[in-house]
């Protein structure tokens, strides 16, 4: 389906998507408001709201020929000229306080992929992975540590977690006649994240063209520390987890190109380019500049309307307008505050606006009183949209 002259999304959470009717009433929402492109997310904590072939559905949810999460979303959206985009989270693998307990999922099955904080390193580099005590450990530290942890990530250095995902994204793209598909989470959680062994590892091999030999000489007597090297050449060593996650993002984009140029592959950012390059180690505005995306959605969820316009100039002078979303926090703000940030978005050239989200929108709550925000909000932004039936 071709992209409109203005991208106006919904992001859809998991939980919609576990119902055949909360499903078909969200779509005709989106019809009756002007929304032009939905947003699922079929991937959430290393569980599929789709047939997948390599990882579990989630607890509760049974996936039959009569009840396809994801492709009921298709037929129902494509039915009203309405794009589906598959929101797959990258990275982020497990909650912190409700670990998976199914066998077949990542956690349980390749504990040695977790990414590990900076104060565990040296205690976990030395033990089993799959000694039920490794995961414990790493559990603990995120519950103690929600002030910047939002749960349990997989290491984006290792082969075999980029190769996990890249099964992923291939999977939904050959099954699924989908119009885009979405990055979330594809970054690390903060700078004192990943000191896994594996992504110790790689690093020393990824150093050692760049040392003369007397330095490699000299750090070898020194190996007995697995932190040698990353705290020898911090700088260096956050390179190496930019690189990391960017050679996901490049090796995807270019092979759901190379299967079907027409999807879209986008991606959701932090707003703050200069927070989302130092601290989270997604460079997504080198992405756009490279062209790795056909879209940055930024999570541009201040409630602050200057600040959100001053985050979309940074990314239109990246990737150009055509390549940026403005994605609005709906659940922070009234609608009248979320329309002014449309304004300002269109105002510094933004080709779309994403809104974070359809639970907000339409659930009664302080801020959406009666339920009515997306009403609202489509007539003030879109006032002469008129809905058309399928």
């Amino acid at each position: 389906m071709p992209t409109p002259p203005e991208v106006r999304a919904l992001w859809v959470v998991r939980d919609v998507l576990t119902n055949p009717d909360s499903i078909k009433l969200m779509v005709q929402r989106a019809s009756d408001h002007g929304i032009n492109t939905l947003i699922v997310q079929v991937r959430g904590r290393g569980d599929a709201y789709y047939n997948s072939r390599w990882e579990p559905n989630p607890p509760g949810l049974v996936i039959t020929k009569e009840f396809d999460p994801l492709a009921l979303v298709l037929r129902e959206a494509h039915a009203r000229n309405i794009s589906v985009h598959a929101w797959l989270n990258t990275s982020f693998l497990a909650n912190m306080d409700t670990p998976p307990t199914d066998t077949a999922h990542l956690y349980n099955k390749r504990p040695d992929l977790l990414a590990v904080p900076y104060k565990l390193a040296r205690e976990l580099y030395a033990m089993d992975p799959w000694d039920p005590q490794y995961r414990a450990k790493i559990q603990q530290y995120e519950k103690d540590n929600r002030d910047h942890s939002e749960g349990i990530y997989v290491s984006p250095a290792a082969p075999e977690s980029k190769e996990h995902i890249y099964s992923l994204w291939m999977d939904v793209l050959e099954h699924y006649d989908v119009d885009g598909l979405n990055f979330d989470y594809v970054r690390l959680p903060a700078p004192d994240h990943d000191f896994s062994k594996i992504s110790l590892q790689r690093f020393r091999l990824w150093l050692m063209p760049h040392l003369g030999d007397a330095e490699r000489a000299r750090f070898a007597a020194l190996e007995s520390d697995p932190l040698v090297y990353a705290d020898s050449f911090p700088g260096r060593y956050n390179d190496f987890r930019r690189a990391q996650v960017t050679e996901i993002v490049e090796r995807i984009y270019f092979a759901v190109k190379k299967r079907n140029p027409h999807v879209m592959v986008t991606a959701d950012v932090f707003a703050n380019a200069r927070d989302a390059y130092e601290n989270r180690f997604q460079e997504w505005t080198n992405w756009l500049r490279r062209g790795f995306l056909d879209a940055a959605v930024l999570m541009a969820y201040n409630t602050n309307t200057q600040v959100v316009r001053d985050q979309v100039r940074v990314a239109v002078e990246a990737g150009g307008g055509a390549k940026v979303w403005a994605g609005l926090g709906a659940y922070r703000q009234v609608a009248d505050s979320t329309v002014a940030k449309i304004n300002a978005a269109r105002a510094e050239g933004a080709r779309g606006i994403a809104f974070f989200s359809y639970n907000s929108m339409v659930r009664p709550s302080e801020l959406n009183p009666g339920g009515e925000y997306l009403a609202r909000v489509q007539r003030a932004a879109w006032p002469d949209w008129s809905p058309r039936s399928p």
